[in-house]
């Protein structure tokens, strides 16, 4: 900056190979560069650029319009590190022309700033006179130090110098248009101090408020907003703010980039389906990418702010992948789960215990899971896994839990069918047979197999690991499992023991000690044999009525047998039936716990009560069987019926003699009477009883008549072609041939009755 028409143009087109447009001397002094511009210098590195503003006291603007001098000024020293004060030789020590009103205001704002910022300021003297430079630097610095002295600054600044805002810098250079080349040599040789000129020890300030190209424009832009509008600038605050919008923008275009990246949407619709090998790898070389670019775009901005975007960044796209990466330990849970699962019922299949196979398949599908999960990791996140692990580990254990459970339950059921197999059979066969050596017995084979069966399940039980406790609560529950099978058989026979107690009466009633069916002939004491088969009855009802697992000894059978069988018993039984004095009326047996009573005393007297009732007819059947035999084999009549026949019938015999001819009129009759009653089985019928033997003999009368008169005729046919007799010959000769197939026919009848009832 300077002056109006003071070369300012000519000397950055020589110092920095620009291309400004500069004033044309014959065509009269005015303003030339009109704003602030801007180019890249030529051939320097690292890269500068160059502003020419307007040149101030310009009779263009005018004496009042000197805002925009000060807005200009303002915005080189915020924008630029070195800024170039043009000056003529002869205006040093002057007010005006030498810009300290000017350079005042600048410093005055510059006190508004947030913290100091350096700046170097290189006052060139144009068309040096022979005053030596030595003499002039010194008045230069102390103009500009008054300058700094007599602005007001803010409590914190105001004992700051100014050399912690300001690097001052003064060149003198000759006149170019009277020594041209000595002027280009002079530039020239003050271009070289532009080379590298941020790098330490360099002409440029401490570049704190530098912002990267790449935000040049919009810092430029926003500040020179700010110094239009007035306002305090505060350049460490618009660093920041410049650094902050640009990185806001890098980063939304490294999402977006992110967002459409085909790698990504490939890697993402993979996950959905299935678990993806090499995922972990993948999304990091996506992530990181992105990342890295960002970097590279961002790596001059604000530290502070570039790190916190990139932060912001990096949780908006781990955000972003978080579900696909959720997706991916999800499926691996579930593939690792169910290849646990194929894994574990192929062991179990083999002759691995239950305990060693799920320690083996935990290990080995719990390190599956881990591998698949570092190969998903996400480096850049922190996210916690644990809790699908312990899903995973959860459900791996619940499975082997249900496992155990059906194994368990699979096996005591097995262990429990043979028990059943090994019990119910014999405990059935034991009680039906009920002796006194039942219980015992059942005793003896209920501990025989109750051992049989624990030690194999115990066996079955060591491949499971379990705890003690647990492993004797199983055996437990089979043993009482046992007790229970025999219970309930006792139970159920319990329940039919009024259909044993007559089987058994009726086995002991009706059959001989040799099983063979008894024949009442009338010479079996069936008193005796009733009693022996009532006995046997209330043998089986007295075993039933309670169980008797243990070595308990109780008084049930005397107390039935004094109750029920002994009739000094009964009879102490008080009138009207009392049992005041009755044994059996209670619903507790003496010595028997409430829980093993099958039948109360009260029950067995109502089932014994009803037993007697059913088996009474048996009873009177076999008496009147052995009556009617008793009457079949007496046929006799009594001596003095004997003794009254013959005085009665002495008349009747002397007709029959005098008269044969009713001798076989009444042999013919008792021969058919004979052959009725061997037909017929008059004596067999009437064993069964008067109404029944009536009934069926009534039914067999006719059929049996006919018969008779059939083989009779069938005789007589065929006495009569054997001996054929004239029609002429005498009735005396003639009787003897019609009484013959009468008696033939009557001895075959007979015969044929007989073998009949033989057969």
């Amino acid at each position: 900056m300077g002056p109006q028409s003071s070369g300012k143009s000519t000397l950055l087109n020589h110092l920095f190979h620009t291309n400004f447009r500069e004033m044309d001397a014959f065509m009269g002094r005015s303003q030339t560069t009109k704003g602030i511009w801007i180019a890249k210098c030529a051939g320097l590195e690292p890269c500068t650029l160059v502003m020419d503003l307007e040149g101030t006291d310009g009779r263009e603007r005018g004496e009042d319009d000197t805002a925009f001098e000060k807005q200009s000024a303002l915005f080189a020293l915020a924008v630029s590190d070195i800024v170039l004060i043009n000056m003529w030789c002869h205006d040093i020590g002057r007010e005006q022309a030498a810009n300290k009103p000017l350079l005042k205001t600048v410093f005055q704002v510059m006190m508004r700033l947030f913290s100091p910022r350096k700046t170097t300021l290189m006052f060139v003297i144009r068309d040096k006179t022979r005053t030596p430079l030595e003499h002039l630097e010194p008045v230069l610095r102390e103009d500009i130090q008054k300058i700094w002295d007599s602005v007001p600054k803010p409590e914190a600044h105001m004992e700051t110098s100014l050399s912690e805002f300001f690097n001052v810098e003064v060149v003198a250079l000759s006149s170019y248009e009277g020594k041209e080349e000595l002027f280009k040599e002079q530039v020239a040789n003050l271009r070289q101090r532009f080379f590298h000129s941020i790098a330490p020890g360099g002409i440029a300030g401490d570049r704190r408020g530098a912002v990267p190209a790449s935000g040049f424009s919009f810092s430029a832009q926003h500040i020179w907003k700010v110094i239009k509008e007035n306002k305090d600038l505060d350049l460490p605050a618009h660093k920041v703010m410049v650094a902050t919008v640009r990185c806001e923008e890098i980063a939304s275009e490294k999402y977006t980039s992110f967002t459409s990246n085909e790698n990504w949407h490939s890697l993402e619709e993979a996950v959905k389906s299935g678990p993806v090998a090499g995922f972990g790898k993948k999304l990091n070389s996506i992530l990181y990418t992105s990342l890295s670019e960002y970097d590279a775009e961002a790596t001059y901005f604000d530290e502070g702010v570039r790190s916190a975007k990139r932060k912001h960044l990096e949780e908006k796209l781990l955000q972003l992948v978080q579900p696909a990466y959720q997706s991916m330990l999800g499926h691996l849970r579930i593939e690792t789960l169910e290849k646990f699962k194929e894994a574990f019922d192929k062991a179990l299949k083999g002759d691995e215990g239950f305990s060693v196979a799920a320690c083996k398949c935990i290990k080995t599908y719990m390190a599956s899971f881990d591998a698949g999960y570092a190969d998903a990791a996400v480096k850049l996140a922190n996210w916690d896994s644990s809790k699908i692990r312990d899903k995973l580990r959860r459900d791996i254990n619940d499975h082997i839990a249900s496992v155990r459970a059906a194994k368990l339950s699979e096996l005591t059921s097995s262990y429990e069918a043979k028990l059943n197999e090994a019990l119910s059979g014999p405990v059935e066969a034991l009680l039906d047979g009920a002796n006194k050596e039942t219980w015992p017995l059942i005793r003896k084979l209920l501990q025989r197999e109750t051992e049989s069966i624990l030690s194999g399940l115990s066996t079955a039980l060591s491949g499971f690991d379990m705890d003690e406790q647990t492993q004797k609560k199983t055996l437990t529950s089979l043993e009482n499992h046992a007790r229970g099978v025999v219970e309930g058989k006792a139970k159920e026979e319990a329940g039919r023991v009024l259909i044993r107690m007559k089987d058994r009466f009726s086995t002991l009633f009706n059959h001989d000690s040799e099983s063979m069916p008894r024949v009442w002939t009338g010479k079996e004491d069936i008193r005796s044999i009733t009693k022996t088969a009532h006995s046997a009855a209330l043998k089986l009802l007295s075993v039933m009525a309670a169980i008797r697992l243990d070595d308990n000894v109780d008084n049930i059978e005397n107390t039935l047998c004094s109750a029920l069988l002994d009739t000094k018993g009964i009879a102490s039984v008080t009138k009207w039936g009392s049992t005041t004095s009755d044994p059996l009326a209670s619903s507790t047996w003496d010595k028997v716990p409430p829980n093993k009573i099958l039948i109360t005393p009260v029950q067995c007297k109502i089932l014994w009560r009803q037993y007697r009732a059913e088996t009474e007819y048996c009873v009177t059947q076999a008496i009147s069987a052995q009556e009617a035999n008793k009457r079949s084999n007496n046929w006799l009549p009594p001596p003095w019926a004997i003794v009254a026949l013959i005085i009665l019938g002495f008349n009747e015999f002397l007709t029959l003699l005098r008269n044969p001819l009713y001798v076989g009129i009444i042999f013919v009759g008792y021969l058919m009477l004979k052959a009725l009653w061997v037909q017929l089985d008059i004596s067999g019928e009437f064993s069964h009883g008067v109404l029944p033997g009536i009934i069926s003999l009534s039914t067999k009368f006719i059929p049996t008549i006919m018969s008779l008169l059939k083989k009779l005729a069938e005789e007589g046919q065929a006495a009569a072609n054997n001996n054929p007799q004239s029609t002429n010959g005498s009735a005396s000769k003639s009787l003897p041939n019609t009484t013959s197939p009468l008696l033939t026919a009557s001895s075959t009848v007979t015969s044929s009755a007989n073998g009949t009832k033989e057969e």
